[in-house]
């Protein structure tokens, strides 16, 4: 019996990864740029990476403006983190709720992130990107705006 129930588990976390994991709340510290933010979660400083987004470096336009904006949403608020699993820096992904706003869906409805399409694991995030494309809100004003994972290319 107790095998089974071990068997379910492992079966569950592999191929249902979004129930392997709880909401869990902490308080927003830091605000590094327009998708990452650090959050005191249990006396832990935890770097949390926006899950599906990817907003524009600090070096690149709209780069100061996507961090003010996830900073008004979320600096110093008490927030829910939503885990989605670990980047290859060791952040964690997640969905992140400022208030009554999910962070990276705000951000990308701003026009200030990209769907980050590679990784993304919500199709709604592409129709807000859409409406913000069309009201050339943000980013979308310019249109030579490059996506981060292009401009990085340049740089690297």
């Amino acid at each position: 019996m107790q095998h089974t129930f071990v068997g379910l588990a492992l079966v569950i976390f592999f191929f249902f990864p979004q129930f392997a994991y709880a909401d869990i709340t902490g308080q927003v510290i830091n605000i590094s740029d327009g998708d990452n933010l650090v959050v005191v979660i249990d006396k832990k400083w935890v770097r949390v990476r926006l899950a599906g987004i990817d907003a524009p470096e600090k070096n690149q336009p709209f780069g100061a403006d996507a961090k003010q904006s996830l900073s008004d949403l979320c600096f110093w608020e008490q927030v829910t983190v939503t885990p989605k699993g670990k980047d290859q820096y060791g952040r964690m992904l997640a969905k992140v709720r400022c208030g009554d706003f999910d962070a990276g869906e705000e951000q990308v409805k701003r026009g200030l992130a990209w769907v980050y399409n590679r990784y993304v694991k919500d199709p709604s995030l592409n129709l807000l990107q859409e409406e913000a494309k069309v009201a050339k809100r943000g980013l979308w004003a310019d249109p030579h705006a490059r996506p981060p994972w292009k401009w990085r290319e340049m740089w690297d």
